[in-house]
């Protein structure tokens, strides 16, 4: 059984850390940027085999080498919500046989990926369908969701006037919780409203007291006028 992986090679005569690094500019250049997330993918070409020997060594395959194809759960603070995967950390790992790429070519439905049931095209093996795309729309809408949640739970809690019924606006609110401001709230029960008509009152009330007393008028109709005549 003859196996490739035309994805990954090296220049001869390398030692091994300049292997790696030939192999990784080699990538670079060769294929650009495929803007999926992933390591560089791999591939196996079965040839001069039989069905039940490909099938067995896929398995082993997928089981000896899970640490690295397998994908992860996103560290998310919706992890119900979220089922999307991670492939950040991920080598792709696709296989096919020497057979199905003579009869039809490397553009069919040849490919398996490692964790994948069925043969895909190329472009549908490598890409990840449950990555991350998926991750931003579930975390967008999860997140969404939450906020929806909260505003909610907290409109179940703003408070109503004892007086006349209505729900306190959020200014009334953050005034009559605040520890700078509700030392002038004034009757923290009542809405914005009720209160602006007690200042009112109060306002009135103190200008009342601190108007000067009238002048008492006990003189009747002409009684200075005679005193002055008497006088003369």
């Amino acid at each position: 059984m003859r196996t490739s992986t035309p994805w990954t090679w090296s220049a001869p005569g390398r030692t091994r850390s300049s292997t790696s690094t030939t192999r990784k500019r080699l990538w670079r250049r060769v294929y650009p940027p495929t803007g999926r997330e992933g390591l560089v993918p791999v591939a196996f070409v079965f040839a001069d085999t039989t069905t039940a020997k490909v099938a067995n060594t896929v398995a082993v395959l997928e089981e000896a080498g899970r640490r690295y194809w397998a994908p992860h759960r996103y560290d998310s603070l919706y992890r119900n919500a979220v089922t999307a995967r991670d492939y950040r950390q991920a080598v792709p790992v696709v296989v096919t046989t020497l057979e199905q790429l003579q009869e039809h070519g490397a553009g069919a439905a040849v490919w398996r990926r490692l964790g994948r049931k069925g043969e895909q095209t190329l472009t549908d093996a490598l890409d990840n369908p449950d990555g991350e795309i998926l991750f931003r729309d579930q975390e967008a809408r999860a997140d969404a969701e939450d906020k929806r949640r909260r505003a909610a739970e907290r409109e179940a809690q703003r408070p109503v006037c004892k007086r006349c019924g209505r729900k306190f606006t959020d200014q009334r609110w953050e005034e009559t919780t605040g520890h700078k401001r509700a030392w002038s709230a004034g009757d923290t029960s009542v809405c914005g409203p009720c209160r602006a008509d007690d200042v009112a009152r109060e306002e009135a009330a103190r200008l009342q007291a601190a108007a000067p007393p009238e002048p008492e008028d006990d003189q009747g109709p002409g009684r200075g006028r005679g005193w002055f005549r008497r006088r003369t």
